[in-house]
């Protein structure tokens, strides 16, 4: 029972963050004039409308179970956006990238602070240490992770926006093999990033 506990609300909290991520690139793509996601109703909160059956629940559900209950990841369908109806032309498709992992950093300052600040006789009589550090870790773990500059993740359309033109063969090559080494990235070679996580995490909450 214990442990349906802990994956109910590791789960809540996974499924805010990966919504909260995708109502940025929506929210920053209108600020830049692409109404896309707001005419499919995907500028929203409701998390009903941005569950992906794979990424929201089979993978995280596997993940929780293969580590024994230790760690939990996943993610949401993708915001569409029409990159030609941007105002900016030159950055705005790194803008409407970008704005998911800050949108998670964002989430990650707020909470940390607050794990920061608050007394810690309040927070241990409220049970708040456990979920306010869920909440910080996984929302910088979504940062990091998207901000990865291969495809389909943000940071391969920031590294393609700014990619001078002498190596257009360098993005032809990571959008045909970038989804590939993803997956080797993921299996083998995940740790790498862990040590920047924590040190952000350290950062933030002290």
């Amino acid at each position: 029972m214990e442990t349906f506990i802990i994956l109910i609300f590791q789960l809540a909290v996974l499924l805010m963050s990966v919504v909260i991520h995708e109502f940025a690139h929506g929210w920053m793509a209108l600020r830049l004039g692409d109404s896309t996601a707001k005419y499919q109703g995907r500028l929203t909160l409701n998390p009903i409308k941005h569950l992906d059956f794979w990424g929201s629940l089979i993978v995280p559900l596997a993940i929780f179970v293969f580590s024994g209950g230790q760690a939990i990841f996943g993610w949401a369908k993708p915001v569409p956006f029409n990159p030609y109806n941007l105002k900016d032309q030159k950055y705005g498709i790194a803008k409407v990238a970008a704005a998911g992992p800050a949108a998670n950093l964002l989430i990650a300052l707020i909470f940390g602070l607050i794990l920061r600040f608050l007394p810690i006789q309040f927070l241990v009589s409220n049970g708040l240490i456990q979920i306010l550090s869920l909440i910080v870790f996984l929302n910088i773990l979504l940062a990091i992770f998207n901000l990865i500059p291969l495809p389909p993740l943000d940071g391969s359309k920031i590294l393609f926006t700014f990619l001078p033109h002498s190596l257009e063969n360098l993005k032809l090559f990571l959008e045909q093999y970038g989804t590939f080494i993803l997956l080797f990235f993921i299996f083998f070679a995940f740790e790498w990033i862990l040590p920047l996580i924590f040190f952000i995490y350290q950062f933030i909450v002290g």
